[in-house]
Formats: structure tokens, sequence, C-alpha cells
């Protein structure tokens, strides 16, 4: 973790609020309800932060129209959470988290998520192996949940199930998936990897039938201690490596993943991956980018979680 503590956004609410701002505003504030440039900031201390159409006449704030709109967190907290939770390549627990931004563990919790909403789609948006120098995509699943054997009581824990693909040199996209089966396969594959892409998997007969609509389809057969064929070319491992990455997540820090939130967390670690060559300040501002035009309440969310 590589994070400046000391810098005055951290700790001031006044250097928080320029900073996000200049973030969402480079060129200079408009509304985010009209879209319109007439604008002005409003004075006193009770109307701080705050500004005022000329066309619609609404009041709005650097929040409105982001996952801290109706938020009471500080915005110098907020900012602090989202450098640790990019900077944190394992994950970051709640309520290590509540520890470390001095909040309750619920707002802590709720806080994450919503950080975690902002992560989507930090890759091109664009068909996995279209525009990487090898073409080649990997796709592999894992299981994420607890071993019967470590359990004292009770019936046996389902495992969750998450399917990755990953591009050499490239980028990652994860799901989680109810059921898995050839069809439920397809449907993602077909809809995120260039069908001009090379498919590499494993010996799983889920993928034989997806791979005959891409280029080109290779396989290794790991019942059978096969792990790289083609001299070196065919494999899987870049999935596995990033899956290891994953499972220390799951294991060391967050322990459970609900099943509800599952597709939360595949997000949180797709970013960190997508965005490896970037520093942890840079990481950052992709994630403060990413919260605008995105809202997650917790009644949504608690509702989700029953």
């Amino acid at each position: 973790m590589n994070i400046n503590i000391t810098n005055p956004m951290f700790h001031d609410e006044a250097k928080a609020l320029a900073h996000l701002e200049a973030s969402r505003w480079p060129d200079g504030a408009h509304c985010p309800h009209c879209g319109s440039v007439r604008v002005r900031k409003m004075e006193g201390k009770t109307q701080a932060g705050m500004w005022l159409c000329n066309d619609c006449r609404d009041k709005f704030t650097v929040r409105t129209g982001s996952v801290m709109e109706r938020s009471h967190v500080p915005l110098h907290k907020w900012l602090l959470a989202t450098h640790i939770m990019a900077a944190s390549k394992k994950g970051m627990s709640a309520a290590q988290m509540a520890r470390m931004i001095g909040v309750t563990y619920k707002t802590a919790w709720f806080l994450c998520h919503r950080i975690r909403e902002a992560m989507d789609g930090a890759d091109n948006g664009g068909p996995l192996g279209g525009n990487t120098p090898t073409r080649i995509v990997e796709a592999d699943e894992t299981y994420v949940g607890g071993k019967a054997k470590n359990r004292a009581w009770g019936k046996i824990p389902e495992k969750k199930i998450v399917l990755s693909l990953v591009e050499r040199e490239g980028h990652v996209r994860s799901f989680h998936i109810a059921n898995l089966n050839a069809k439920n396969v397809r449907a993602l594959i077909v809809t995120n990897v260039d069908r001009k892409a090379h498919l590499m998997t494993d010996e799983s007969s889920m993928y034989k039938m997806v791979g005959l609509e891409m280029r080109a389809h290779t396989s290794v057969n790991h019942g059978k201690k096969q792990y790289v064929r083609h001299q070196g070319l065919s494999h899987s491992n870049t999935a596995e490596n990033f899956f290891s990455i994953f499972k220390r997540g799951v294991i060391g820090t967050y322990h459970h993943m609900s099943e509800a939130h599952l597709g939360r967390y595949c997000r949180e670690f797709d970013l960190r991956y997508n965005t490896r060559d970037m520093t942890d300040a840079e990481r950052a501002d992709v994630i403060v980018k990413g919260m605008i035009g995105r809202r997650l309440t917790y009644r949504r969310i608690d509702k989700l979680a029953a």
C-alpha cells in the first residue's frame, strides 16, 4: 500500500472538495440536472460546497448524481477510503476500513460497496481479445466458499462459482454464475469475447461448442496433469494467476462473500488487475471518475442481501 496519509485532501474537507470538483469538472462546473454551464457557487457557511443553476434553478453539489449522493460521510473520508481500496491488492475488510477512517462498521460496509459499484467498467468496454497483441483469451472458473472439513456444525456450505475471461497482456472480466453449464458459459463468452480471438480453456466439455465459434480453441487437460502445450503457448495459467490473488482476498481478507454481492467483489479485483500498470493514486482517480452517474441506496443493497 502506497498512500501519502499526510496529503491535506485526506484531512481537510475544503481540500477534498476542491480535488473532487477538479476531477469531475476539469473544464468548469455544469448542472447535473439540465447540463447548463450557467451555474454559480453559493455563498455562506450553510451553503458551502453548493452550486445553483441559473437555468433550472436547482441546487447541486459535487456529490449529486454519484455514489456519494445523500451520504453524510465527509468527502475527505470518502477519498481516503477510495485510496485505501485502490492500494489494497487483496482487498480491505469493512471492519478494518471502519477502524482506519473512523466510522461505524455499518457505514464502512455500505461505503465499501458503493466504491465497488464505482469500479465497474474500468476496461474499454469492447470485446476481449480484439485489441491485444496475442488475441488470446483464457476462460476458467473457480469456486468460492468454505470447506466442509472446516465447518464444526450445520450443513455443508454451497460453493459459489466465478467465471473469469482473461486476455493475455490485457484485461479481465469476472462474473458470478449461479448455474455452471454450457449455455450460461456460452452466453458470457460470445457477449464479451471477440469471435476472432483464440480461446484457451481446460478440458471441460462446457467450452467445446462455444470454442467452435471462435477463431481457434485450444485446451489443456488438468485431469491428466497437463498444464502447458505447444512449447508453452497453450495454457490457462494467466487465469489461474488472477484466481490466486482473488482467493487470497477471499481467504485472508473477506473470509466470506455474500452471493448477493459477489459480482461487486469480482469487479473490485477486476479493476485492480486491469489497472495494474497504474500507480495507486492513478487507480484511485479512475475509481473517483467512475462514481459519476451511479447510485446505490442502502435500501436497495440491503434488499439484495436479504
